[in-house]
């Protein structure tokens, strides 16, 4: 179980940071999605991974699961899906006033290495 929630939290991570360096910014808003999924499953699976367990310690019970990292989970969720909403709306204004949603101006590069190169 542990070996599979590890893979899982490599996984999305990895895909994370590919997506985040793409040039193009709706990749880049999956990317930081799939970057906060990592870190919500990470901080779920901190709170052990055990099944049919009670969230509290009682008398009697050895194995229990911790309910705070499953709090912080759910707020991170809620926190993730508005801060993913102003981002979408963001890249949605700009790429409504220049027509192209590059991350970068490649324009703005070229002339710049033209300036230097002068």
């Amino acid at each position: 179980m542990e070996l599979l929630v590890a893979t899982a939290i490599g996984t999305l991570t990895a895909a994370g940071i590919y997506m985040i360096l793409r040039l193009r910014t709706f990749p880049v808003i999956i990317g930081t999605s799939l970057l906060s999924y990592a870190v919500n499953v990470f901080l779920f699976a901190s709170g052990r991974l055990a099944l049919n367990a009670p969230p509290v310690l009682r008398d009697g019970v050895e194995v229990y699961t911790d309910p705070l990292p499953q709090a912080l989970v759910l707020t991170a969720i809620v926190i993730s899906f508005g801060m993913t909403a102003v981002i979408v709306m963001i890249a949605v204004g700009s790429y409504l006033s220049s027509d192209d949603d590059m991350v970068n101006d490649p324009d703005a590069d070229a002339d710049q290495t033209k300036e230097g190169a002068a």
